[in-house]
C-alpha cells in the first residue's frame, strides 16, 4: 500500500518588489540557506521583481507578481486571497507597512500562522512619527501572531508607540554570508572601473538604493567638502556609489558643477558587490534612518571600517570607535571631518576593519538568523497542535 509524501509546510512571504535592497537580501538568503526539506516557499511582490530574483539557489520557490496598481488597489487583495486558498499557504510573512494589510486578505483565506518584519523605516516616516501608520499598525495587530523587528529601536517603536505586546515580539537580526563577503588579502581591483586604481589610491564607498532616506547626497557633499578643504587629497581619494535611484543624476549634478566627476564612479546597480567591498578601503552608510543594514555587515565581514550616521539600529552595529565611527545624520561637515580623520590614519582603519569583522563572526553569521526564524515558524505550527 502506498503512503503519500507529506510536503514541508508552505510559507508566503510577501514583500513590495524583489529588487536590490536590504530586505530582499535578507529574504534571499533565508531562503536559500534554509534546509530544503523544512519549508517550502513562494514570494508574492506585490510591484514584480526584477534580475535580483536570480540570487536564488533554489528552483523550487514560485514568484508571484500581484501587479498592484498605485493607491489602494483592491483587485490585488481578492488577487492574493485566491493565491493563498488555491497554493494552500501554511505561514504568511509580510514585511514592512507597504505590505501588512494583506494579512487580511490573509486572514480571510483562513491562514492561521501570521509574522510580520520590520526591516527599516517608511521612507515618509524615517522616525515613526507619523500617527496614521501607528493607528493602521495597530489596527491590523490582532491577526498577526508574531512581530519580528531587526533592531532595538524598531522594537521600541513597536511597543511604546503601536501598542504591540512584548510577548508576541521576537528580534531578529540580520546574518551576513562570510563566504561570500570576507577580507581581501590584497586589495582587489575591479575590472570595469575607470578609476586609477591601486594601493596608492583610497576608496570610499557605500551601496544602496539611490534614494530618500539613504541620503547619499549627503556623502557627496561630504566627498565635495573633504576634497575642498583639503586638495592634496585630489587624486588620491575616490568616491565609489553603488546603487540606483533618483538621488543618482542630483549627485551626478553635484559632482559635475565641482569638477569632480573624474574621481567619481557611479555604475548603477550591480551584481558583484562582495567583489567591489574588497576594493573599497572605507566603507560609509549616510541613511537617515535604518534598520538593521545589510550592508553595514557586509562591510565588517569584509573588514572595512565603517562610518555610520547614528540612527535606528546602525548603533547596534557599530561601536564608535571600536569598529568605525558614528555621525549624526544630515551633517556634510562632520561626516567629512570623520572621513579625514580615518584617511590620515591607515593603522586605525585597519583596526577598526579588524574588530568589525570578528564582531561579524562572533554576532551575525547567516546560520544564526536562519536558525531564528525558522525557530518562529516551528512555534507557531507547534501552538497549533
Amino acid at each position: 500500500m502506498n503512503k503519500t509524501i507529506k510536503q514541508a509546510p508552505l510559507i508566503a512571504h510577501i514583500i513590495y518588489r524583489l529588487d536590490v535592497g536590504g530586505l530582499e537580501n535578507g529574504l534571499i538568503n533565508l531562503i536559500n540557506q534554509m534546509p530544503v526539506d523544512k519549508y517550502r516557499h513562494i514570494i508574492i511582490c506585490l510591484k514584480g521583481s526584477t534580475r535580483f530574483r536570480e540570487r536564488l539557489q533554489r528552483d523550487d520557490v514560485q514568484i508571484i507578481d500581484l501587479q498592484k496598481r498605485d493607491g489602494q488597489d483592491w483587485a490585488s487583495f481578492i488577487a492574493l486571497y485566491r493565491i493563498l486558498k488555491q497554493q494552500q499557504v501554511d505561514i504568511i510573512h509580510t514585511r514592512n507597512l507597504a505590505t501588512i494589510e494583506y494579512q487580511i486578505p490573509a486572514f480571510l483565506a483562513g491562514v492561521k500562522n501570521t509574522v510580520h518584519s520590520e526591516h527599516g523605516w517608511d521612507t515618509f516616516d524615517p522616525d515613526g512619527n507619523n500617527k496614521k501608520y501607528q493607528i493602521l499598525r495597530r489596527l491590523i495587530s490582532p491577526l498577526i501572531k508574531v512581530f519580528i523587528p531587526l533592531s532595538l529601536h524598531l522594537q521600541s517603536y513597536l511597543v511604546n508607540k503601536v501598542g504591540i505586546a512584548e510577548q508576541k515580539i521576537v528580534r531578529i537580526c540580520n546574518g551576513v554570508d562570510i563566504d561570500k563577503f570576507y577580507p581581501a588579502i590584497t586589495k582587489e581591483l575591479v575590472a570595469d572601473c575607470p578609476l586609477a586604481q591601486g594601493d596608492d589610491i583610497i576608496n570610499i564607498g557605500t551601496v544602496g538604493r539611490m534614494q530618500g532616506v539613504k541620503d547619499q547626497l549627503t556623502l557627496v557633499r561630504a566627498y565635495i567638502l573633504l576634497l575642498t578643504k583639503n586638495p592634496d587629497l585630489h587624486g588620491k581619494v575616490n568616491l565609489l556609489l553603488i546603487g540606483d535611484g533618483p538621488l543618482r543624476e542630483q549627485a551626478l549634478v553635484l559632482l559635475e558643477n565641482n569638477q569632480l566627476l573624474e574621481h567619481v564612479w557611479l555604475p548603477g546597480a550591480r551584481a558583484d558587490i562582495a567583489a567591489i567591498m574588497r576594493s573599497l578601503d572605507i566603507f560609509v552608510l549616510p541613511s537617515q534612518a535604518e534598520g538593521i543594514s545589510n550592508t553595514i555587515l557586509e562591510a565588517m565581514a569584509t573588514g572595512l571600517p565603517v562610518v555610520a550616521t547614528a540612527v535606528g539600529g546602525n548603533s547596534e552595529l557599530v561601536q564608535s570607535g571600536e569598529t568605525g565611527l558614528l555621525v549624526p545624520h544630515s551633517e556634510p561637515e562632520t561626516l567629512a571631518e570623520a572621513l579625514l580623520t580615518l584617511l590620515e590614519n591607515k593603522s586605525a582603519r585597519l583596526q577598526l576593519g579588524e574588530k568589525g569583522y570578528q564582531r561579524v563572526l562572533a554576532n551575525f553569521s547567516i546560520q544564526a538568523m536562519v536558525k531564528k526564524y525558522t525557530d518562529v515558524y516551528d512555534s507557531l505550527r507547534l501552538k497549533r497542535k
